[in-house]
């Protein structure tokens, strides 16, 4: 059973930074996709970052250039590192694993809230 915890979620000024880990247990699907979607209050969730298990990413257009996520494939993990953060950035924080057709897991999420 594949299980996700985030952590590294906190509060910050706007233009601070902010790490976000995922680890990840239970998974033996060596073809997979993790992501990061974020949820802000009376919001739709909406798509962060992806990064495939070959290291292929994809960025919201909000967040391209100051977002990277990358994966330590030996560690099971995948970060979001968030640079310049904007208020609009607040939101609860989910990772989620993707494999196959069928198995679709989420994190019970971080909050990270910007500060103005």
């Amino acid at each position: 059973q594949v299980q996700l915890v985030e952590s590294g979620g906190g509060l910050v000024q706007a233009g601070g930074s902010l790490r976000l880990s995922c680890a990840v247990s239970g998974s033996t699907f060596s073809i997979n996709v993790i992501g990061w979607y974020r949820q802000a209050p009376g919001k739709q969730r909406e798509l962060v970052a992806t990064i495939s298990n070959g290291g292929s990413t994809k960025y919201a257009d909000s967040v391209k250039g100051r977002f990277t996520i990358s994966r330590d494939n030996a560690e099971n993990t995948v970060y979001l590192q968030m640079n310049s953060l904007k208020p609009e950035d607040t939101a609860v924080y989910y990772c989620n694993f993707r494999a196959f057709s069928w198995l679709d897991v989420w994190g019970q999420g971080t909050q990270v809230t910007v500060s103005s």
